[in-house]
């Protein structure tokens, strides 16, 4: 058995560095999390490759004492907490201690701070958690913080990195959400050179929502404000016709703090029931302010997960706030005052009275004669007896040509003889023979084409009813059915997939995380048809899209699978398929469409041949019942 001895300072600040730096957003977000609780108005930052080689964090906080830089370094010094009760009302957003340690172990740190009201700032150097002098140096009032080569003393960290356009779309995530929760707070942030995020920090949080996730998403938003109990509920809701194909649009505050919270999407969602269109989702930025007391944010390292006292309380006073917003953007206006017009002090015969007194000498109305109509054909159908006959008035000045007439199937011995020609005092009346045909061949004919079921029809534009020669009766989906039948047909087809070159490129505004999702896997998403750009702030320029897949779907469809993409729900071998499913369900008929009968029987036939028995989603595309069922319900079993 191996001695237990305890582990070098070094490894365990590295073992640190790994539970809180897991990539350069990591190092963003406690960088920014520190010049916020400093006070600061305005903050930059600047990154190069991803953040992997160059980051930069400049703030114009209060700064650090000269003789506090080498403390602020160490482990579990922080200036947020002074003791064990202090836990319990926590109201900044570092408060560790951990952060500044666990960036200098795995990088090489430069950091340059000024106080307020001081003549000259300093400047420290360190390298692998190791400092050097303190040193006195010019500067603006402030701190700024350079950290460069992150991982460069642990290479086993870099292989988990991901490209430069996905790092920095996730850099850009973490400056977004911070903008956001902070909106008297100017935010920039600078990739490769390149401005790409800006907010004025002039205190709007809807100036500070334009600035950060595009004017589009901005326009469709309500706001909300309100309360129940210690907790209050604010900020701006999408209206229900401007839905999401994902959750990603859909971003939580709590006292400042950025979180994930199921209670929260689900009290969301609960008050938008049976306001938006199936498969699509409210966006919102929301912030719950309650108090310290009530919520616990030191439940995960990254503290982006927070444990309410009271679930309910927090539920209740978002689900009424976003409902009560949603009903009073529903409620008609209000009907303008009535204003009194010359009729409405008479009768109607008063007012024709007065009107004919008015145009006396003039023509009554009454008198006028108006000439009639010549009246149009009427055409008269009769499917039993198979005729159609134009009835036309007296007085049309020539015949109009008749419609081919609809000869029913009559069983005949050896000959159909052929119908007699049309009398000269009947010219509306035609006949049209038959071929002879033995009656043996007509009979098997009409055995090769019966099916062993009939369609009855189709109820809410959704279902086709059938019945079996069993006699049992079937609702069958039919976007389900052809959307199963699409999918088949698509994976069996070993060809390419098409892709169409759209005329004016698609710009598609994604959520922080699906546009670095989207960013990672260009070249997956290319083999499959869509050709996509990187068009800066969280928005993708979309060239080609594959051939099956409308140009109004593309932006949803893109969605989606950025989202599968970020969940790890498929790797890039398996994108074919996900890429399939989202294919076929946008091509499919749609639940609601007016269909053809026929296409409804080509339907029917390959649910009941058993082709077709689940959707690609794994739902059930027909519900058999039989006829005892149906007897059971109406007491005759």
């Amino acid at each position: 058995m191996a001695h237990i001895q305890c582990l070098s300072s070094h490894v365990a600040d590295l073992i640190a560095a790994g539970e809180v730096v897991e990539r350069p957003a990591s190092v963003v977000k406690e960088l920014l999390e520190n010049a916020i609780d400093a006070g600061a108005s305005a903050i930059v930052v600047e990154l190069e490759h991803g953040g992997l080689t160059y980051l930069r964090v400049t703030d114009n906080g209060c700064g650090i004492a000269p003789d506090e830089l080498p403390t602020a370094f160490l482990r579990h010094a922080t200036s947020k907490l002074r003791c064990a009760e202090d836990l319990s009302a926590i109201g900044t957003l570092g408060f560790r201690g951990e952060a500044l340690a666990a960036i200098a172990a795995v990088s090489r740190v430069d950091i340059f701070t000024r106080q307020t009201g001081a003549d000259s700032g300093a400047v420290l150097h360190l390298e692998g958690g190791v400092a050097g002098e303190v040193t006195e140096t010019g500067c603006p009032e402030g701190t700024t913080i350079c950290v460069r080569d992150l991982f460069y003393n642990t290479p086993a960290r870099m292989k988990f990195m991901k490209k430069d356009s996905a790092e920095g779309a996730a850099v850009g995530g973490i400056v977004q959400h911070l903008a956001l929760s902070h909106p008297h707070i100017s935010f920039k942030l600078l990739r490769d050179g390149a401005e790409v995020l800006h907010t004025p920090g002039d205190g709007k949080l809807l100036s500070a929502i334009y600035a950060a996730m595009g004017r589009d998403f901005a326009m469709g938003l309500l706001p909300i404000n309100g309360s129940g109990g210690e907790v209050t509920a604010r900020g701006f809701i999408t209206k229900p016709l401007h839905g999401h194909g994902t959750r990603g649009r859909q971003v939580f505050f709590v006292n400042g703090r950025f979180v994930k919270s199921q209670l929260l999407t689900a009290a969301l969602e609960e008050a938008y029931r049976n306001r938006l269109l199936k498969g699509k989702f409210p966006g919102c930025v929301v912030h719950i302010d309650l108090p310290p007391d009530a919520v616990d944010v030191n439940v995960h390292p990254a503290k982006t997960v927070v444990k309410f006292v009271s679930d309910k309380a927090v539920f209740d006073a978002l689900y009424y706030t976003v409902r009560d917003a949603l009903d009073a953007e529903n409620k008609p206006a209000a009907p303008a005052p009535r204003q009194e017009s010359f009729y409405q002090s008479m009768t109607v015969q008063q007012y024709k009275e007065a009107a004919a007194a008015k145009d006396e000498g003039k023509k009554p109305l009454g008198s006028y004669t108006t000439r009639p109509i010549a009246p149009v054909s009427v055409v008269e159908k009769s499917a039993l007896q198979g005729e159609v006959r134009d009835v036309m008035p007296q007085h049309a000045a020539a015949p109009i040509t008749p419609a081919k007439p609809i000869v029913p199937f009559t069983p005949a011995a050896e000959e159909v003889p052929a119908a007699p020609a049309p009398k000269a005092e009947e010219p509306m009346q035609q006949a049209v023979s038959l071929p002879a045909q033995p009656a043996e061949e007509v009979q098997q004919t009409i055995e090769e084409k019966a099916a062993p079921w009939r369609m009855v029809g189709e109820v809410l534009r959704t279902y086709i009813i059938c019945e079996d020669d069993s006699g049992n009766l079937w609702l069958i989906d039919k976007h389900a059915a052809h959307e199963r039948l699409r999918f088949d047909a698509l994976k069996a087809d070993p060809a390419p997939l098409m892709s169409q070159m759209l005329l004016t490129p698609l710009t598609v505004s994604l959520a922080a995380e699906e546009y670095g999702a989207v960013l990672e896997h260009l070249d997956t998403l290319r083999r499959f048809g869509f050709e996509c750009e990187d068009f800066g702030g969280g928005t993708v320029l979309v060239r080609q899209v594959p051939a099956d897949i409308r140009t109004g779907d593309a932006a949803s469809t893109l969605e989606e699978l950025a989202q599968k993409l970020l969940l790890g729900r498929i790797d890039p071998e398996g994108v074919r398929d996900e890429l399939l499913h989202t294919m076929a369900c946008k091509s499919a008929i749609k639940a609601g469409m007016i269909t053809d009968k026929t296409e409804l029987a080509a339907l029917v036939e390959k649910v009941q041949s058993g082709e077709i028995a689940y959707c690609p989603h794994g739902r059930p595309v027909a519900v058999k019942l039989t006829k005892y069922e149906i007897e059971k319900m109406f007491k005759r079993a």
